[in-house]
């Protein structure tokens, strides 16, 4: 039966894979490397299970609408649980498996979950939380867990197939949580219809092809690996190669062996892989056609080095959660995107920019969006809806610029940008200072207090391999590029930068080791 608004299959993102599924039955949907014998999954067995999650979460006691809390590694029954319950109208939770027992409690008890499905090579944690919170449905992929459900053993006596119901237009697809980089965490209400219409987006202006294949290394709980690879490659009929975890050396021979077309990942990925030029040397990347780069400031000098290291278009596009969740890319007409910028509003979308007055503005401001993809709202925050939800715009929080040819340009974060002796200071702006100098691989600034400015920005810095660099060069050469007040006062180096799950920079650890060494300078 054909995907059509008459359909309940049509606003639910369940059956993102389905069409798929019925034209290329025998194609390889995904390649799990998370055993030691690698899993080949085809569409028809992939469509099955999905059905048989979506029965068996059901049989199990639990009802539309009911939060299921994920906490799964990469390994391809991630994707059948995640999309398998949302053809039941349940709510997966995905939880970033890499957050303290605390924040995981708080996460399953602020949204309310009443089931779990659990994997503890994921979390060891999961489990003994969801039994003290109460959870009624318990399910878990390790066989000798007392009193849970085995998943596998569960999923076969599952009945197959499975007949949706029609949802509502505002039904929840999943609700993910944020980084909590301002605060606590918050649920976000992303909606089936809304998540269907990026989607068909996709499809309609950036078609992809049955041949496509793509690498996901990054955690399948994060906004860049479903985005970037699982919502659109198993839509198109492509196939997706899932690694347990990023090794760059692994990564690199991945890449070559399976011959992936595109892959994605947050800078950070990237600037470790360049680390390893010796191996990229040598091998095979012919099959290659594009890279990725996104969920985290991206630096010109870091495209430029990606696109000379592996010989084929390495671009950036923004996006957040609970914004679309990508809105700002590539041209569907063709033009090439300047390193340094995002790309241009994607079609069907709205964007706004706002000044500090609070006035919209043609070229800077506060990135504001609308579009059918965005949060109806965050949960049980009536307080943050009031701010940051206003008429269907999302206010995002990030700062940017546009040229005269519709081209954006992160500049920072509104909550980043610090004032130091009468200046505003953004981090990224003095990142991208660092950056510019070849000894640098990597860098992150945050403010620290000032006996006389108040606050001055310090640095944290990985050095490129085989390179060398003092703190005076570093503090000179900012100078000679920047402007005075917004070089970094101190800089410290270090062998790797602290990462938070999705592996972005964990800025909020940066700035307590930082504090914690130097306390107030000037």
């Amino acid at each position: 039966m054909p995907i059509t608004a008459e359909n309940p299959r049509w606003n639910n993102l369940g059956y993102w894979n389905h069409d798929a599924a019925s034209l290329y039955p025998d194609n390889i949907a995904i390649i799990d490397l998370a055993r030691e014998k690698p899993r080949n999954v085809l569409y028809r067995e992939l469509e099955d299970r999905l059905d048989r999650v979506a029965r068996l979460l059901i049989d199990s006691g639990l009802r539309s609408g009911d939060r299921l809390a994920l906490s799964v590694s990469n390994r391809f029954e991630f994707v059948e649980i995640f999309f398998g319950a949302m053809r039941a109208g349940i709510v997966p939770v995905p939880l970033n498996t890499k957050l303290g027992t605390e924040t995981l409690e708080y996460i399953m008890r602020d949204a309310g979950c009443v089931g779990a499905v659990v994997e503890d090579a994921a979390n060891p944690h999961v489990a003994a939380l969801a039994d003290r919170i109460g959870c009624k449905v318990k399910i878990s992929l390790d066989a000798s867990k007392a009193g849970w459900q085995d998943y596998e053993t569960a999923l076969v006596a599952a009945r197959p197939g499975f007949q949706p119901t029609r949802l509502a237009e505002d039904h929840p697809s999943f609700q993910p949580y944020t980084s909590g980089s301002t605060g606590r965490p918050k649920g976000v209400v992303l909606t089936h219809a809304g998540q269907c219409w990026w989607l068909r987006c996709l499809q309609k202006y950036w078609p992809g092809l049955p041949e496509h294949r793509a690498l996901a290394a990054v955690p399948l709980y994060h906004k860049n690996a479903m985005a970037g690879a699982i919502k659109p490659f198993l839509s198109w009929g492509g196939s997706v190669v899932l690694l347990p975890n990023f090794e760059p050396r692994r990564f690199l021979h991945t890449l070559s062996d399976y011959r992936c077309t595109h892959a994605g990942a947050v800078p950070a990925v990237f600037t470790l892989l360049l680390q390893e030029r010796d191996l990229i040397d040598t091998l095979d990347f012919s099959a290659l056609k594009s890279l990725k780069i996104g969920s985290a400031p991206t630096p010109k000098e870091l495209l430029d080095a990606v696109e000379a290291a592996f010989g084929v278009a390495a671009s950036e596009s923004y996006g957040l959660t609970e914004g679309g969740p990508v809105m700002i890319g590539t041209p569907t007409d063709g033009r090439p995107v300047p390193h340094g910028s995002c790309g241009v509003v994607w079609p069907e979308g709205e964007v706004k920019l706002i000044d500090a007055d609070g006035n919209e503005h043609s070229s800077y401001g506060e990135l504001w969006v609308r579009n059918p993809g965005v949060t109806p709202g965050y949960w049980n925050l009536p307080e943050v809806n009031a701010v940051r939800l206003k008429d269907g715009w999302l206010s995002t929080g990030d700062v940017f610029s546009r040229d005269d040819d519709g081209f954006f340009y992160f500049r920072g974060r509104t909550d980043d940008m610090f004032n130091s002796g009468g200046e505003n200071v953004y981090p990224l702006e003095v990142e991208n200072m660092l950056l510019r100098n070849p000894a640098v691989a990597e860098a992150s600034v945050v403010p620290i207090a000032h006996r006389i400015k108040g606050e001055v920005p310090v640095a944290m810095v990985v050095k490129a391999k085989g390179r060398d660099v003092t703190e005076e060069e570093l503090k000179q050469f900012c100078l000679s590029v920047g402007p005075a007040y917004a070089h970094p006062r101190r800089i410290v180096f270090v062998e790797e930068l602290p990462l938070n799950g999705p592996g972005k920079i964990d800025r909020k650890v940066v700035q307590r080791l930082m504090r914690e060494r130097f306390g107030t300078v000037g």
